[in-house]
């Protein structure tokens, strides 16, 4: 019932979004920063009604390390979630997804409606993913164009 309302409006509604923001401030106490000292939480919400969590596991190996709402994404995709209404993304200052999440989330839709929120749980802003990546490399970039390359 929660899916079909958020469907229907477009729009993320109160009890939902704070169960997703509280959620994601929850999976931020978990996460393994230990050289940047910036915890990340995040909340993926599927059509299905399921609550995925994610944190951003650092690595001594820096490019090794890993984004909370890539493994959010990358929890949901293994137990065959991939139609995705929203995701919440919690840190101390608000700060937003990185180009290479922003990537990741494209490809399962440009409507998903990201919350990003301070510590506190307060919003600082509210956008779709194709507002935080305009131009977004998506499948159809992949298909054979009939020019004859």
């Amino acid at each position: 019932m929660l899916i079909e309302m958020v469907k229907m409006k477009k729009t993320l509604d109160k009890n939902t979004r704070d169960e997703l923001i509280r959620t994601a401030i929850e999976a931020r106490r978990h996460a393994y920063a230990p050289y940047s000292n910036y915890t990340v939480g995040a909340a993926l919400l599927t059509s299905t009604g399921k609550i995925f969590s994610g944190v951003n596991v650092e690595n001594a190996a820096y490019p090794t390390t890993m984004c909370a709402e890539r493994v959010a994404v990358f929890k949901a995709i293994s137990e065959g979630e991939c139609k995705f209404v929203a995701i919440a993304v919690v840190t101390l200052n608000g700060g937003a997804p990185c180009g290479s999440c922003r990537q990741v989330l494209a490809e399962f839709g440009l409507e998903t409606r990201v919350l990003i929120a301070d510590a506190q749980g307060q919003v600082v802003r509210e956008a779709t993913v194709a507002e935080l990546l305009p131009g977004a490399f998506r499948p159809e970039h992949l298909l054979d164009d009939s020019r004859g390359r």
